[in-house]
């Protein structure tokens, strides 16, 4: 009996308990149009809780491995948890109509070198023209709705334009001299006011959240000499 017992409570005797799985904790921020992750890569057999905040101002989700969160307000948050098992580069996006394309996707990596980061392009930089700015001081107004601009007026002498915008309508959007000036992502009642230096042409003014140029959100005017 004595060696019996021995044998059943000697090291190594009876099975060897099963490992513990890691368990890691990853924040998830999603804004327009990118998604920045706490850590973007993890062992192989590693449980991820991935903790998803929406820092935007419009709505966003976050799908990788078959699991998904619900569509996520601005300021709301959601958490899925997923096992994974093997190694490999796993996509994530969003699943909203057009925001992938805009950028929000990636890859995460597992038990592999993660995937070099890729910077988004920016529309910011000014109107390249051989023609002279003109002298003109003008202000507009601009009113933002679903789907389409109200420009105050949309023939300006060539100078100094000054874009005074509104959001009127319901959703987020944004008024972007197109080839020029970017401007801000406005939730609905707020405004912005930017001054850019048009030398005379034809430009557009378009919205930048994907789908809404597609919509009627673009409108065309005139800078003369």
């Amino acid at each position: 009996m004595a060696g019996i017992a021995a044998g059943v409570f000697a090291p190594g005797g009876g099975a060897a308990p099963a490992a513990s799985q890691a368990t890691v904790k990853i924040t998830v921020k999603a804004s327009e149009f990118k998604f920045g992750l706490s850590k973007r890569s993890v062992p192989a057999g590693t449980t991820v809780i991935f903790t998803v905040i929406n820092t935007g101002k419009i709505s966003h989700d976050f799908k990788i491995a078959g699991k998904k969160t619900p569509t996520l307000n601005p300021g709301k948050s959601a958490t899925i948890k997923v096992l994974f098992t093997k190694k490999g580069r796993y996509p994530y996006l969003c699943t909203l109509l057009g925001h992938a394309g805009a950028g929000m996707k990636g890859s995460f990596s597992v038990g592999v070198a993660p995937a070099p980061a890729t910077t988004a392009a920016t529309t910011t930089t000014a109107p390249t023209s051989t023609v002279p700015v003109g002298n003109g001081n003008t202000t507009v107004q601009v009113g933002m709705f679903e789907y389409r601009f109200d420009m105050s007026q949309t023939t300006i002498p060539s100078g100094q334009v000054t874009f005074v915008i509104t959001n009127k309508g319901s959703e987020v959007h944004n008024f972007s001299v197109a080839g020029g000036k970017s401007g801000k992502l406005l939730a609905p009642g707020a405004s912005e006011t930017y001054t850019v230096a048009l030398p005379p042409g034809q430009y557009q003014g378009v919205c930048d959240v994907p789908f809404h140029v597609e919509r009627g959100m673009a409108i065309a005017f005139t800078v003369t000499p």
